[in-house]
């Protein structure tokens, strides 16, 4: 196993230096799910919320969270993001909504976080939005599926959640 970047060689925290890493094409794809109710998915599902179309407003929230990343997290680099792709699914055996999240750059360093935090805040918007008639929805298994590009080159999770 590798060790920590974070840390110099006096064990203080400090932003990893990517200046002479090469740009590549770098994916990252995130997933989790948010646990419910029946009858708040249902409710989420007719988009008769009286705050609006919940999926629509997390996929925008998700897609903010992952532009401002390096706003959230001490240590992330600010990156220029190429494209960022939430997908939301509510499904009505678990009842959840599961999210998943694309998001891709060219840059020298990865987009792992950007896209696992798009993926919480997109959960959280649902739950923001919920919560008057869910208190008790559970945000669960927010996890890395897969990321490519860069020195460490292709890694993908084994197996996909679906709960």
């Amino acid at each position: 196993m590798s060790e920590l970047t974070h840390f110099n060689e006096s064990g203080e925290a400090h932003m990893v230096d990517v200046g002479a890493k090469d740009a590549t094409h770098r994916i990252a794809v995130a997933e989790g799910l948010i646990r419910m109710e029946p009858e708040t998915l249902a409710l989420v599902r007719r988009g008769g919320h009286k705050k609006g179309d919940v999926l629509a407003v997390a996929r925008i929230a998700g897609i903010m969270a992952a532009k401002r990343t390096s706003d959230l997290v001490p240590l992330c680099h600010p990156l220029a993001l190429t494209k960022i792709a939430i997908d939301l699914e509510p499904l009505s055996e678990s009842p959840a909504v599961h999210c998943r999240a694309l998001v891709e750059t060219r840059g020298q360093t990865g987009v792992e976080i950007e896209a696992l935090c798009a993926v919480q805040v997109c959960l959280l918007t649902v739950y923001d939005m919920c919560k008057s008639v869910d208190r008790g929805m559970c945000i669960e298994s927010v996890r890395l599926l897969e990321k490519a590009g860069g020195r460490s080159g292709h890694w993908r999770r084994g197996t996909n959640l679906r709960i």
